[in-house]
């Protein structure tokens, strides 16, 4: 917090926008390194976002949901573009 207010008020900060993406929130940082362990996953990730957030590919959301079941993981899909919330 204190970072934040020692920034000048014209100072820009570089940042990535994303559009519709989907993100993978994990229980712990633990988590998100054993997701990103496996190789099949890991390659759908397009970033981490923080030590729990993995950023996702764009289209890889059904694969990525497909090996974490496999993984014995149960997703939950908050809400999806166009489509109802399962």
């Amino acid at each position: 917090m204190q970072e934040s207010m020692d920034r000048s008020p014209g100072m820009r900060l570089p940042v990535k926008l994303h559009r519709k993406v989907c993100l993978v929130l994990t229980d712990d940082a633990v988590m998100a390194e054993e997701l990103l362990a496996r190789k099949k996953l890991a390659q759908d990730v397009a970033g981490r976002l923080t030590d729990r957030v993995l950023l996702i590919r764009p289209g890889r959301l059904e694969s990525v949901l497909d090996e974490l079941r496999r993984m014995g993981h149960t997703p939950q899909v908050i809400g999806r573009a166009g489509k109802p919330t399962e």
